[in-house]
């Protein structure tokens, strides 16, 4: 991908459903390698958002090109470009580490000689060499976790896409799945990550903060902080919600 380019670019980004505006004219550029918290609490519009962008839900209207490809004609080619993780993992509880990993290697087109070897690397790494043929469903929600990620650049994508994926775990294993998140973004990666956890907030470069659809703040961590003259991101979040909660009534 062109390092000059954004990673990912909307304009006025809408998706609706009837009269219902889950996501309401969202602008925001995203630079190759950074990592980009998309923040707001459940039923803010953040899934709806990140379906958009990784070409699973067509836009009501506006502009997004995601990885130099638009989100309207060019989905399939964005899906070759990106990684993609959910809460739920997005691994299959009763196959093995190995077969996961085998599956999705397939999946994204890797010569099964690469999978080997990816394989073996990231075992090693994530300390699972053992768990090499236990079936996902018998982990620890931890390892489930790390594997995943790892499973969602196995191909080395140029971006990829993260939505609410520490929900459930403990802020240990939180910490330790944002050491990996640098190490894939050190390679140039750039990570869009959902999130609900506002302390999370502190270790993105850029946060944007959304309230019923819509982007209410969007700045680095400090930056929201000082403007907001608050000691953390969920200070700045609360406020955010009181303001649209006064000027719903």
């Amino acid at each position: 991908m062109d390092s000059t380019r954004p990673a990912i670019k909307t304009r006025n980004l809408t998706r609706k459903f009837g009269d219902f505006s889950a996501v309401d004219n969202i602008s925001f550029e995203i630079s190759k390698g950074e990592i980009f918290g998309f923040l707001g609490a459940n039923g803010a519009g953040k899934t709806t958002a990140i379906r958009m962008l990784i070409g699973l839900l067509t836009p009501t209207s506006g502009e997004a090109s995601v990885a130099g490809f638009d989100v309207f004609t060019e989905a399939e080619a964005i899906k070759n470009r990106i990684g993609y993780m959910s809460q739920k993992f997005s691994l299959y509880a009763d196959l093995t580490v190995w077969e996961n990993i085998r599956l999705y290697g397939g999946i994204y087109g890797l010569p099964m000689e690469t999978v080997k070897a990816k394989a073996d690397d990231l075992l090693k790494t994530l300390q699972l060499s053992d768990a090499r043929d236990k079936r996902i469903g018998s982990l620890p929600l931890g390892w489930k976790q790390k594997l995943a990620f790892s499973v969602a650049v196995l191909h080395e994508p140029d971006i990829v896409f993260l939505d609410e994926p520490t929900g459930g775990v403990d802020p240990i294993t939180r910490r330790q799945f944002w050491e990996q998140i640098y190490e894939v973004t050190e390679g140039g990666t750039t990570v869009f990550v959902t999130t609900h956890y506002m302390d999370e907030a502190e270790y993105c470069d850029r946060v944007s903060i959304m309230v019923d659809g819509v982007i209410e703040a969007l700045d680095t961590p400090s930056g929201l902080k000082e403007e907001f003259k608050a000691d953390n991101i969920e200070e700045v979040f609360i406020e955010l919600a009181r303001g649209a909660d006064r000027s719903q009534n």
